[in-house]
């Protein structure tokens, strides 16, 4: 079963394509990585699969469902690139965490004891289950993205989407993330991920696409050498890009799409 089908997708900003004739499957069960440089499109790739960017050409099923019509947005869990929830709004971990459960119970229900428990259970996962009670602005960067993902878990979601969930992180939470991935995977979740490096979440990868200039480049294993996407000035042509047109890997910034 197909759970992300991109046909022929295009997206423009200002008159100017970001995204070209891009068709893209994601199967059940599968982690697929999509890589690129700063700029290629990437990003904006997973923002139009979840409906954040406006198609300007091509479809987009979700589950089987023509997104325009898909409502079951319980089913995706996103993680962005950097957590807002402790920039100026005075929110504990717990609170962020549980924020996750509002599109599986709704606005107005109050949360019930099954809402709690899942809380628990996703920051149980991500290690920080005695940080509930902490505020996110007393956490490390690597702590507050794996509040974002325990916040994405906590929704039970059959899909997680992921935009650089490494970078900028040092790598006892990069190992911790790719431990939450893998268990995710192993109960049967689909993964959908942006990277720059994958680094130790490379062995979980299904299938990777490289995106440049707006267009899959690639589409199948991890190229070698893997890993090394967000080495600080690394600048190589990759073996399935144009040779006269390298693909230039900086280090990622920090800023964070809008949610």
């Amino acid at each position: 079963m197909s759970i992300v089908s991109v046909r022929h997708g295009a997206v423009r900003y200002g008159g100017r394509h970001v995204l070209r004739d891009v068709t893209l499957e994601v199967g059940d069960g599968q982690v697929v990585a999509i890589l690129g440089a700063n700029g290629s499109g990437k990003s904006t790739l997973v923002r139009t699969v979840l409906g954040l960017v406006p198609l300007a050409g091509g479809e987009i099923d979700l589950f089987g469902t023509p997104q325009r019509r898909f409502r079951q947005w319980a089913r995706i869990g996103y993680v962005p690139q950097r957590i807002g929830a402790g920039s100026g709004v005075p929110a504990t971990v717990g609170e962020v965490v549980a924020s996750g459960r509002l599109a599986r119970r709704g606005i107005l229900r109050p949360a019930r004891a099954a809402d709690r428990a899942a809380v628990r259970a996703a920051l149980a996962d991500v290690g920080l289950l005695d940080r509930a009670d902490d505020p996110v602005t007393t956490l490390s960067g690597g702590q507050q993205q794996r509040t974002l993902i325990a916040r994405a878990l906590s929704g039970a979601p059959d899909l997680l989407v992921l935009d650089e969930p490494t970078a900028g992180v040092d790598s006892a939470s990069q190992e911790a993330f790719a431990g939450v991935l893998g268990r995710f995977a192993a109960r049967g979740g689909t993964i959908l991920l942006v990277a720059h490096e994958l680094g130790p979440i490379e062995p979980l990868i299904d299938k990777a696409v490289v995106v440049h200039d707006g267009r899959i480049a690639y589409e199948g294993k991890v190229p070698e050498p893997a890993g090394h996407h967000a080495t600080a000035g690394h600048d190589h042509v990759h073996p399935h890009a144009e040779p006269e047109r390298p693909v230039i890997c900086v280090a990622p910034t920090d800023r964070m799409p809008a949610n």
